[in-house]
């Protein structure tokens, strides 16, 4: 637990520096997951939250603004369709969400970063392209080969 509590001191001292620095970028010539990497992930997931919050809540107010009560029934069908597909992203997003979370969780726990099938650190392409992510690309295309066969089967 003082591990735990140390490192989220030091990232917090981290956080003015990553601040003060817009241009940086996770470097494999540092620690991995060194105060600075976890800093620049927490605040890239915190801006991505906060992205689609924004985004929800446009959603919301164009839906109390709009009428669906087109008088043609073809262009009625067709704000439907859309507003269908604006509500089927936005779900979705909602479940981005909760991984989102949990990212953060795994920060704030000093497990961020590490596969959770093998333990083994994930690469920081992998992260810059999809911070969310929980095992290294190796862990997830097994992962996705046997759940192909289990559907299969």
């Amino acid at each position: 637990m003082a591990t735990a509590g140390k490192r989220l001191n030091d990232i917090a001292d981290e956080r003015s520096s990553a601040a003060n620095d817009p241009d940086y970028r996770p470097s494999p010539d540092e620690p991995f997951m060194g105060p600075r990497q976890l800093t620049y992930f927490r605040d890239k997931l915190l801006r991505w939250k906060d992205q689609i919050l924004d985004e929800a809540k446009g959603t919301l107010a164009q839906l109390q603004i709009d009428s669906l009560r087109e008088p043609d029934i073809t262009d009625r069908a067709s704000s439907e369709t859309d507003w269908s597909i604006e509500l089927r992203t936005r779900d979705r997003e909602r479940k981005l969400i909760s991984k989102i979370d949990a990212a953060l969780r795994r920060i704030d726990e000093g497990e961020y970063g590490y596969c959770e099938v093998t333990g083994e650190p994930i690469s920081l392409a992998r992260l810059e392209a999809r911070p969310i992510a929980t095992m290294t690309v190796e862990a997830q295309e097994r992962h996705e080969r046997n759940e192909k066969v289990s559907r299969e089967e």
